[in-house]
């Protein structure tokens, strides 16, 4: 459970390794902390529910539900949710239609993990 007046964050990434490299990313934050993850959007859509989180970092390749899906159903269940695509590279399409459905910023993959950490705390401070 989060100290209080921390952010929090949830991880949605279908690679463990991904989630953990995140997970590091968002530890460098001193006022964050990651209270959940999810492998799939289906997951990610009920964790939202149940979690509340600040902010919320997506993939968009999934099994079940992709990572659009998922965002057009957080923004409908919370048109306020911060949420920031992680996703490889050659999507572009997809990387549009996520950003059209409500997503705030894209993340390609590989990432950096310092810049993963400036661009999640960008988004936390605002």
């Amino acid at each position: 459970m989060p100290k209080s007046g921390r952010k929090k964050v949830l991880v949605v990434d279908d690679a463990a390794f991904i989630r953990n490299r995140i997970k590091k990313a968002v530890e460098k934050i001193e006022f964050a902390d990651v209270i959940g993850e999810a492998s799939n959007g289906d997951d990610a859509i009920a964790l939202y529910k149940e979690l509340k989180p600040d902010l919320v970092t997506m993939d968009l390749i999934m099994p079940k539900s992709d990572g659009v899906k998922a965002i057009e159903e957080i923004i409908k269940f919370d048109k306020k949710a911060t949420i920031v695509v992680v996703s490889a590279m050659g999507q572009e399409l997809t990387i549009t239609d996520a950003l059209e459905k409500g997503a705030k910023e894209y993340i390609k993959k590989p990432f950096k993990e310092e810049d993963l950490s400036r661009t999640i705390e960008r988004f936390l401070n605002a």
